[in-house]
């Protein structure tokens, strides 16, 4: 084998690379031409003046849309492995199948069967794959290549082994605000994740910095290749912790040639709700207790606000009268098997029903039953009271009605403490009151499907009548309009993907529950960073939300994020502090240890501004001062400057860093993060787990230091 510490030998094998991928970018351009003439073709069918061909562009239109979307959104880092296999064949692998004119293969999907060989071969077991080449790109140019020889006995005399391996190179690359595709370097115990079965739901854990976020999102692209009528059709759903995380994994999915997948905050699960806000810790575990489906089911059923107790009709000689205990009565039998929305239209019939069995006298029932109902039906006084007792109730407006201390008492009073009745009531007074928090969002979802649909006004106007849509677009706008008039509960997905799933409380469980009735699902998590603290509340409602399907384990067990010296450290934390941690194996060393600093209180916010500075000077990647939730504005002020000029600095707090990762992370008061809930030691242990190169905390305290050494 030749040497690749020669720069002519590298030199030639890049330009041999090059050479290649020219050829597959090329094929790329003439599908891309392709598509584009087929779109165009598609629109000129349009104008043949028949139904055939308004169907025929409409196929076409879409056909050649979505082969564009596919083709662009896989131009970047088209082509990144080769496979050398014993027996002398290359195998070109890339994030989207290419093949020639004559239909002979140029590139290999990632995640077809064929490719597979490039992620599970390995040294003690390379299932006939003698080198397996990683190749880097900028645009269409191969800037580099990084070779594993995994059978030396098979390889030929002159074939050369290029640079330190590429998961390594992988790994030292500076970070920026958004996660990239590692679809080169995926590892076997990933690849085995990410192929498991498609039915039931396959669970993936592990540490931090194990990649169980990019492996599922990974998964999701190889479930769409494998089965895409099935999963493109019902639909994908991918849910994470919050605005910032999905803002931060948006690139994934259309790095890997998909562009379908629909991806969700907790904050956004909602259609028409969007809530980016977390309350205190004491709200947050009442709002996400199994008890509040409880008290939002009396919610539904309850007699709202301002209704009507009683009617009195006089009707020839007879006085019909409803009472409050009749109306209950009645409301029983209206709720019966369905939502209150859903018996709006039956309510007028049901109060002539009960009146007409009033009826007793001679001159009333001269009259038949048709000519009573058209009496009252005609009676202002009949048809307002029927408004007033049954209007249809809006899930925001009764959510709304809560924050009454009389409503909320009178459903809560048998459900919550006075402490947790007041914890609620103050999380929906104040500055944010009517604006729903993240865990307002599954209350609201509760009270929709508690609820109903709000039946759609009968007026002329239709807002789903759209004139000159195509022939899919009109589909899709019908099925808006029966979701509208109809049910609600035809929300689910093919798939539904959860990232950080042991934050989850038990009313969120339950608001994914309805999107993957009839899904397969993908679960990521780890218990020990943990932010909700019911643990076993938690477990009942997810198996609930599973409804039996058959589960998948995987345990991803290598640290690949952090530097051995911030992960051994932050493992320290988490044996003494965290029952049970699953502490994966960190892979790489750079020497330089955590620091940590106290000062005086007065002196924090300078130790701040100065440690940002000298790790801006120490990295060129992303840098993240991490806060106390209720000091985050406070912590921004003091960096306004350094935030303007360096443009990769970012001030959150722990919650919002879950599933991120920068090059450099200062902690502002570690001992503050413990002390701000119950889960505070496990939301430190995640925020000392996001840097992959320097971590700094600056304290006036160091109690949490101290605890460690108890």
């Amino acid at each position: 084998m030749e040497p690749s510490t020669s720069p002519s030998v590298e030199q030639r094998e890049l330009a041999d690379e090059q050479a290649y991928v020219d050829v597959v970018y090329d094929r790329l351009e003439e599908s891309t031409k392709a598509a584009q003439s087929l779109a165009r073709e598609g629109y000129a069918r349009g104008h043949v003046g028949h139904e055939g061909g308004l169907v025929e562009r409409d196929a076409m239109v879409y056909q050649a849309s979505k082969r564009l979307a596919a083709l662009n959104a896989a131009h970047e880092g088209l082509v990144f492995g080769r496979l050398d296999l014993a027996g002398g064949e290359k195998r070109y692998v890339g994030r989207i199948g290419v093949r020639d004119a004559e239909r002979e293969v140029l590139l290999v999907d990632w995640r077809a069967p064929a490719a597979s060989l490039f992620y599970q071969a390995t040294a003690q077991d390379p299932v006939g794959v003698v080198r397996r080449r990683v190749l880097r790109s900028r645009g269409v140019t191969v800037t580099g290549v990084e070779d594993e020889l995994l059978d030396p006995d098979q390889a030929p005399e002159d074939m050369v082994v290029v640079g330190e391996g590429a998961l390594l190179a992988s790994l030292s690359r500076a970070r920026d605000a958004s996660m990239h595709s590692v679809v080169a370097t995926i590892q076997k115990e990933q690849d085995e994740a990410i192929r498991a079965p498609m039915r039931g739901a396959t669970i993936i854990g592990g540490g931090p910095g194990t990649g169980k976020t990019v492996v599922a999102l990974h998964r999701a692209a190889y479930l769409l290749y494998v089965d895409r009528r099935r999963f493109e059709s019902g639909g994908v759903l991918v849910v994470g912790p919050s605005g910032v995380f999905m803002g931060y994994i948006e690139r994934v999915l259309p790095s890997l040639g998909e562009t379908s997948v629909t991806l969700r905050s907790l904050g956004e699960v909602v259609d028409g709700v969007s809530a980016d806000r977390h309350d205190a810790p004491a709200a947050a575990a009442v709002k996400g207790s199994a008890r509040m489906a409880t008290l939002l089911s009396r919610a539904a059923r309850a007699a709202q606000p301002g209704e009507p107790r009683e009617l009195r009709y006089f009707y020839r000689d007879d006085v019909l009268r409803l009472d409050g205990a009749a109306l209950d009565a009645l409301r029983r039998r209206l709720l019966s098997g369905q939502p209150r929305n859903r018996a709006y239209g039956r309510v007028e019939e049901a109060l002539l029903d009960t009146l007409w069995s009033q009826v007793s006298g001679d001159r009333a029932l001269e009259k038949s039953r048709d000519e009573f109902d058209k009496v009252l039906t005609n009676d202002d006084r009949f048809l307002d009271f029927a408004a007033a007792w049954w209007p249809p109730l809006d899930p925001v407006a009764v959510w709304e009605s809560l924050a009454d201390p009389a409503v909320l008492s009178a459903y809560a009073g048998d459900l919550l403490s006075a402490e947790e009745i007041d914890a609620l009531l103050a999380s929906w007074h104040g500055a944010d009151a009517g604006i729903p928090s993240v865990e307002d969002v599954p209350l609201i979802d509760e009270l929709r499907y508690l609820l109903g649909e709000v039946p759609e006004d009968d007026g002329d106007d239709d807002p789903y009548d759209v004139k000159q849509l195509m022939s899919f677009e009109r589909e899709e706008s019908e099925r808006r309009k029966v979701r509208a008039t109809t049910s609600i509960e035809d929300d689910s997905y093919a798939h539904v993907l959860v990232d950080e799933a042991q934050d989850l409380s038990p009313m969120q469980w339950r608001m994914l529950g309805r999107r993957g009735k009839y899904a397969s699902w993908t679960i990521v998590g780890d218990p020990a960073q943990s932010s909700w603290p019911h643990a076993d509340e938690a477990a009942q409602a997810r198996a609930k939300a599973l409804d039996g399907k058959p589960e998948h384990t995987f345990r991803l067990s290598t640290n690949y994020r952090n530097s051995a010296e911030i992960y051994d450290f932050a493992a320290e934390v988490a044996s003494a502090m965290i029952p049970d941690a699953d502490t994966p194996d960190a892979v790489r060393r750079t020497g330089v240890e955590p620091v940590h600093e106290e000062v005086p209180a007065d002196g924090v916010a300078g130790a701040v501004r100065s440690g940002v500075r000298d790790l801006a000077d120490r990295v060129e990647g992303s840098i993240a001062v991490v806060v106390p939730a209720d000091r985050r504005d406070e912590v921004a002020a003091w960096l306004a400057e350094e935030r303007e000029d360096l443009g990769r600095l970012r001030v959150l707090d722990g919650l919002d860093t879950k599933g991120l990762e920068f090059d450099a992370v200062l902690v502002v008061e570690p001992d503050q993060i413990v002390e701000e809930s119950p889960a505070g030691w496990r939301t430190l242990y995640v925020v000392l787990t996001r840097a992959t190169q320097l971590l700094l905390t600056v304290g006036s305290s160091r109690r949490w230091l101290d605890r460690l050494t108890d």
